[in-house]
């Protein structure tokens, strides 16, 4: 992985291997980014997805691989009061499977990289949002400050 700063956006270059939600937050914790949003897109070989289902309370996970073509990724990241951070992140993947064309999209827990993936990181400016745990949804939600 390699990063600019530019202004006031990040600038995120990942390589073979690395994990797209594991580098963005390394970014965010060098930086002392506490609350920003990003886009990106890239070649992967591996997501984990996830579907949220109410009525369990839980996620349901789905494991994808081969060459996906990250079509959307778009997400946030903020922090609790303790400044722990936390991603909240979606993406869309498209890949074939014999002579089928199919997407896989959803909440994701983890994202490998095949041969490139390229983010934008943007910070939010004049203020911090924080994480407020929701029990009733069993998720944290945003908190503004």
């Amino acid at each position: 992985m390699e990063y600019r700063v530019f202004g006031d956006t990040v600038y995120i270059r990942m390589d073979r291997d690395d994990e797209i939600i594991g580098c963005i937050l390394d970014v965010c914790r060098k930086e002392h980014i506490r609350s920003a949003v990003f886009t990106g897109i890239g070649g992967c070989k591996e997501a984990r997805i996830q579907t949220f289902l109410p009525d369990k309370s839980a996620f349901e996970t789905q494991t994808v691989s081969g060459m996906l073509e990250l079509v959307s990724l778009t997400g946030n990241v903020i922090s609790d009061d303790d400044n722990e951070l936390y991603h909240h992140t979606h993406g869309v993947f498209s890949y074939k499977e014999g002579e089928d064309h199919c997407v896989a999209a959803g909440h994701l827990k983890s994202v490998t990289v095949l041969y490139t993936a390229e983010i934008e990181l943007r910070p939010v400016a004049g203020g911090i949002i924080n994480r407020q745990f929701n029990p009733e949804t069993g998720t944290g939600l945003w908190r503004f400050q």
